[in-house]
């Protein structure tokens, strides 16, 4: 069975920081494009960070130079941080993993930023 277990969700002020742990079982982080994709209240959910199975990794334009997402293979967990939070980065998020046509996705995790 497959799990993406997620965690490090919150409420946080603008300016803050988070760090997103997503621990897969079930399947290799090393094998799969892992992502982390987010959904606001009224929005599509948005593709934010990606990383592949080579090691590549992308993101969105409104979290360049703030967000940084990395795996650990041994832990078999990626992770997302997340430095100098704003409004507009409140959503719920979800990590993802996809390999050929096998896609899984995490319960997902709420960050709210407010003060």
């Amino acid at each position: 069975q497959v799990q993406l277990v997620e965690s490090g969700g919150g409420l946080v002020q603008p300016g803050g920081s988070l760090r997103f742990s997503c621990r897969a079982s079930g399947i290799g982080v090393r094998i799969y494009d892992m992502g982390w994709y987010r959904q606001a209240p009224g929005k599509q959910r948005e593709l934010v960070a990606a990383i592949t199975s080579g090691g590549s990794t992308d993101y969105v334009d409104s979290v360049k130079g703030r967000f940084t997402i990395s795996r650990d293979r041994p832990k078999n967990t990626v992770y997302l941080q997340m430095n100098s939070l704003n409004a507009e980065d409140t959503a719920v998020y979800y990590c993802n993993a996809a390999f050929t046509r096998f896609i899984y996705w995490g319960q997902g995790t709420q960050v709210t930023v407010s003060s």
